[in-house]
Order: structure tokens, then sequence, then C-alpha cells
């Protein structure tokens, strides 16, 4: 209702499209209403108006940042009863001002497609099929072949007994995603293992 008394014209043109007669017809919902280009409430169906919005109906937003490059868009992610239910763009960011591009604009999907990998999965040498490995088990082999390798690799001195203390049998190659706390983790780990070949993504 207007503060006037007069019923909403929204509400109006909406009963008169589901009454299914002669004045529910879309050319005389448009001149009725004013909406001549068929582009507002006249082309409005019951179905639509009565449906809410994943947004309306969140418990709570969660202020974030989009995973895919390093542009660092911010998102405001739609929580209900513990679930994301929306992703949309955060008109609060500096950085993208409430715009995403379309792979952030669907990254609720990466959220919630039930085809999304939850488990380790590792494909021996020579093997068709992947197995799946805990969590545990996983970084154990990935730390033991780390050490192996650095092992078997190491040099110590070159030929005229210049100090080298480097392995050439380890490579860093960083995704643009990982933001500078992460990287400079990274860079002080493959510093110390003595690995030298420490690449970025975005550079590359």
């Amino acid at each position: 209702m207007h503060q006037d008394g007069a019923s909403d014209p929204t509400e109006q043109e909406g009963a008169m499209a589901d009454r299914g007669t002669f004045l529910g017809w879309p050319v005389l919902r448009q001149l009725a209403s004013g909406d001549f280009l068929g582009r507002g409430p006249a082309v409005t169906t019951r179905h639509t108006r009565e449906r809410t919005a994943r947004t309306a109906t969140a418990d709570k937003v969660v202020k974030s940042v989009c995973p895919y490059c390093a542009v660092g868009c911010g998102q405001n992610i739609f929580v209900k009863d513990g679930r994301v239910v929306q992703i949309e763009g955060d008109p609060d960011s500096p950085v993208s001002r409430g715009r995403l591009c379309p792979k952030g604009s669907a990254s609720e999907q990466l959220v919630n497609n039930p085809r999304r990998q939850t488990t380790v999965l590792y494909r021996a040498p020579y093997a068709t099929d992947w197995t799946h490995l805990g969590l545990d088990e996983a970084t154990d082999m990935i730390a033991d072949r780390v050490v192996e390798t650095r092992r078997r690799t190491w040099q110590d001195k070159d030929e005229h007994g210049q100090f080298l203390r480097r392995t050439m049998g380890i490579a860093s190659l960083g995704g643009a995603a990982l933001d500078n706390e992460e990287n400079y983790l990274m860079k002080k780990l493959y510093t110390a293992m003595g690995a030298i070949q420490v690449e970025n993504q975005a550079r590359i």
C-alpha cells in the first residue's frame, strides 16, 4: 500500500495478469501499466513475483576475496544454515567495487559442486586408476620424496671448490591466487631447502 492508501500499481498489474481473462492479455497489461515496451511489471508472472532471492533469506554475510586470480576482487558470501547459498561482488571493495568476472561470479559452484574433490587422489607410476589417500599418508609421502630428492641432488661445491649449497632437483611454481603471506612463507621454505628455481605463474 502507498502512503495515500491506494494500492500499489505493481500489485494491481500482477492481479490483472493472473486472472487468465481478456484483461490479462500481455498487450493490455502493457497499456494499463504504462510499460509499453514490455520490460517491466507487465511481463512479470506470479511465479516470478513469489520467488525470493537467496540473499534475502541468508543468516549472515561474510566478507571474502575471490580465490581465482591476483586481482583480489571482494566478495560477499551469503550463508544460511551453515552453507554457502550465494556469492556476489562486494560493493565496499576498493579493488572491484562490487563487480566480479564470470568466473568469480560462478565461484558458488566451486563451493557447492557435488563433483568437487574433497580427498587426496594418487596415481602410482604406470597405474591407470586413481586411489584415495588419507591426508596424513599423502603428506608423509610428499615429505619423504622432498627429503630424498634434496639428498640425492644436493650440490655442495662446484668444480672450482666454490660453495654452492643448492639443489637443482626441486623447483617451485607458485600460483597468482596466493596472497603475500603464503608467498613469503613458500619463499622462506624453498630457500631453506636450497632450491633456487622459485618462480610464479603471474610473472611467467
